[in-house]
C-alpha cells in the first residue's frame, strides 16, 4: 500500500490578482499499514494534503500516485471506483442521510442490507460504543454521536486507506481516546491518515507530518516509535 506525491502544488484562485498556495512543492511518500497524523496551524494545508492524497482535489501541478498508479492517468470513472472500493472517508461534516436510521446510514457505502452486512455494522457500532442508537435517526443524535456514526460508515466497506479530517473534533477527550483505540485496533490492517489539531490523540501514531504554510515542515516519528 503506498501513496506518493511528486512536486505537487495546489493553487486556488488561479488567474486572479491574489492566488493562494494551499500546497507548495510537496514530495512525500507514505507506505504500509499504519497510523499517520497530519498536524499544523489553521491554513497550513493539512486538509488540502489529505484531500489531494485521496484524489478529491486535483493538484495544479505535479503528480499523485496510489500504489504507483497516477490519478491523472486514470479516467474519472476508474478513480471514483477506486475511492469506492479502497478508500474510506471521515469528513468534518457528517453527511448522514436524515430519513435513514444509524444502522442504515452505516450500510450505505456497501449498498448491502443482508444479515451478514448488518452483523458487521453491529460489530463496528458496538466497538464505538453506540450500538444503543442503531435504530435512531440523525436528528435524534448529538454531534458526537453523529461523528461516531460517520466513523463506523467509513470502516464498513473494509477499505485499505482511511482518510480522516478532524475525526475527534466533536468528541470530548474520553470519547476521542476511545475512538483512537478503535483506530489503533485497525492500524495493522489499514493505512489511516488523520488530520488533527490535537497531538495528544496521536500517541499511537507511527508518524506525524507537520505542515506549515502549505509545505511539509517535518516528518517525525509518533510516540509509538520513540
Amino acid at each position: 500500500m503506498s501513496l506518493k506525491m511528486e512536486s505537487v502544488n495546489l493553487v486556488y484562485d488561479i488567474g486572479k490578482e491574489l492566488q493562494t498556495y494551499a500546497l507548495k512543492d510537496i514530495n512525500i511518500s507514505l507506505e504500509g499499514n499504519r497510523i499517520i497524523g497530519i498536524m499544523g496551524p489553521s491554513g497550513s494545508g493539512k486538509s488540502s494534503l489529505l484531500y489531494t492524497f485521496a484524489g478529491l482535489k486535483c493538484p495544479t501541478s505535479g503528480k499523485v500516485y496510489y500504489n504507483e498508479v497516477d490519478y491523472a492517468a486514470s479516467s474519472s470513472d476508474k478513480n471514483a471506483e477506486l475511492r469506492r472500493t479502497d478508500f474510506g472517508f471521515i469528513f468534518q461534516k457528517h453527511f448522514l442521510i436524515d430519513y435513514m436510521t444509524v444502522l442504515q446510514n452505516v450500510l450505505t457505502p456497501i449498498n448491502d442490507d443482508s444479515k451478514e452486512a448488518k452483523m458487521k455494522a453491529v460489530t463496528i457500532l458496538d466497538k464505538l460504543q453506540i450500538l444503543n442508537i442503531s435504530g435512531k435517526k440523525p436528528h435524534q443524535l448529538s454531534v458526537g454521536q453523529k461523528q461516531k456514526v460517520a466513523i463506523a460508515r467509513a470502516f464498513i466497506g473494509e477499505p485499505k486507506v482511511i482518510f480522516a479530517d478532524e475525526p475527534t473534533a466533536a468528541l470530548d477527550h474520553e470519547a476521542a481516546v476511545s475512538v483512537m483505540e478503535f483506530f489503533k485496533s485497525y492500524g495493522k490492517e489499514k493505512m489511516i491518515i488523520i488530520v488533527t489539531h490535537d497531538k495528544t490523540i496521536l500517541k499511537d501514531a507511527d508518524s506525524i507530518i507537520n505542515m506549515f504554510d502549505g509545505k511539509v515542515a517535518s516528518i517525525e516519528k509518533g510516540d509509538k516509535n520513540p
